[in-house]
């Protein structure tokens, strides 16, 4: 294994080490044999992008087509509610930490019910340490890190940044999870009245603060999670609804 691949995987297994957490893969073991280095990790069987790809064709839907089922509209807020419940964690821990490479592809789902819990992080090759309090505005500069498409503007253009580019790489995260475009459209206009004002919430306030390129007017995941009983919708609207009684789980 080439020396600087090494110390990635290494740096990641200290990270998963200290990150001992419902909310993160768990770690295991590791081992070092004829110069491979072994992980043994929790154990999940789907990521984020494979339920994005499959999810519009569950649903009965083009992958560009707008969303208008309530029930999938409601399972998107669950995950989204869980990834974000997952970022928390992150940036309150002591130190706090900063992802840096945020994409469907490093949010786990687990088969394990028993926690209550089904989404979890992963790839924590590019994650640092941040004092929130001591780095107002972030000692990070000039290191283009993680995935282009998810990347924050200030990460972009090599400026300084700190745990609110992860903020940035939930929206496009969210964009992707509820099928909303801003770049494309000012509106969002949902054809069940049933959830317009819980998607025109998420779209115009949560989506478009998390993606402003000013990134001390980002929100806090606490406060996106502050107004979940804005954006989402409750299960009673769903079981009430007649899309639930034509579903045959």
């Amino acid at each position: 294994m080439p020396e600087e691949k090494k110390l990635k995987v290494l740096k990641e297994v200290k990270s998963l080490a200290k990150l001992n957490s419902e909310f993160v893969v768990k770690y295991y073991n590791s081992w070092l044999e004829s110069n491979h280095l072994y992980i043994q990790m929790e154990f999940c069987p789907q990521s984020l992008r494979s339920l994005l790809t499959d999810k519009p064709n569950v649903f009965k839907r083009q992958t560009d087509d707008q969303m208008n089922s309530v029930f999938e509209y409601f399972i998107s807020c669950e995950i989204f509610k869980e990834i974000l419940e997952c970022v928390q964690y992150l940036h309150e821990s002591d130190p706090p930490v900063i992802h840096r490479d945020l994409k469907p592809d490093n949010i786990l789902i687990t088969s394990n019910i028993k926690s209550n819990r089904f989404i979890k992080l992963c790839d924590f090759g590019l994650a640092t340490d941040h004092n929130i309090d001591r780095h107002t505005d972030s000692r990070y500069n000039h290191s283009i890190v993680g995935t282009i498409k998810y990347m924050s503007p200030e990460v972009h253009l090599g400026k300084q940044y700190n745990h609110k580019s992860d903020i940035y790489s939930l929206y496009v995260i969210g964009e992707e999870l509820f099928g909303i475009d801003l770049q494309e459209s000012e509106t969002y206009v949902a054809k069940e009245s049933v959830f317009t004002a819980s998607i025109q919430c998420l779209y115009q306030t949560l989506l478009a603060m998390m993606s402003t390129p000013n990134w001390r007017q980002r929100p806090e995941c606490r406060e996106v999670l502050a107004k979940r009983n804005e954006w989402s919708i409750d299960w009673t609207v769903v079981t009430n609804h007649k899309e639930f009684n034509s579903i045959h789980i």
